[in-house]
């Protein structure tokens, strides 16, 4: 298994309020995430929430993020940045299975690191 160690996305800016599919699965080549980092934009609040989620697929087409498959909901005070580094990467396989990623007050700006399969 040859793993490909490119970018696995742009860095993404969420506004207030969206929940959007980052990084999706095809042809059943797994992807292990390693890092996500999140970063509050200045949007006149003290502070907003970042949420990531690991949505299995539904019938290979991407799922829907919920409360259920929310693996982190992470407080980010307005300039600064979080990481999330898993002890072990989360890896993702099936096609149409994606991690997904949402804002609660403010804009986030997501960037996840990684490898995923040639």
């Amino acid at each position: 298994m040859a793993l490909e160690r490119a970018p696995l996305h742009a860095i993404n800016a969420l506004g207030t309020g969206t929940t959007v599919g980052i990084l999706t699965v095809a042809s059943n080549k797994k992807i292990y995430v390693k890092s996500i980092m999140c970063h509050a934009v200045y949007a006149g609040i003290a502070s907003g929430t970042a949420q990531v989620h690991v949505v299995p697929n539904n019938g290979g087409s991407a799922g829907t993020a919920s409360t259920l498959n929310r693996i982190f909901d992470v407080d980010v005070y307005s300039g600064e940045t979080v990481f999330i580094e898993p002890s072990y990467p989360i890896v993702i396989g099936s096609t149409g299975d994606t991690i997904q990623c949402g804002t609660g007050l403010t804009t986030i700006n997501f960037l996840i690191t990684g490898d995923k399969e040639v």
